[in-house]
């Protein structure tokens, strides 16, 4: 099982600054899904702000989610 969100920051360019249960800092483009489905809502900035963590992942208001595996393994690591 891959480590769960511990902490989320919401940078430019709809990217998520995340921190892992293992310490490890990544980084998440949310752009390539903002034309699927229930993502497309967040392309509305007010929406898109809502987000919050939820038993290890992200959500927000509208209920849109990631798995914290897609948000882990999709994600790049980042060196601070």
């Amino acid at each position: 099982m891959n480590p769960r969100v511990k902490t989320v920051q919401i940078e430019s360019n709809y990217q998520l600054l995340l921190e892992f249960t293992n310490g490890e800092r990544r980084l998440f483009d949310v752009m390539p899904y903002l034309d699927k489905g229930i993502f497309k809502q967040l392309k509305t900035k007010e929406i898109f702000h809502t987000l919050k963590i939820v038993d290890g992942t992200v959500q927000w208001i509208n209920e849109a989610d990631f798995c914290p595996d897609t948000l882990y393994l999709e994600s790049k690591p980042i060196n601070l």
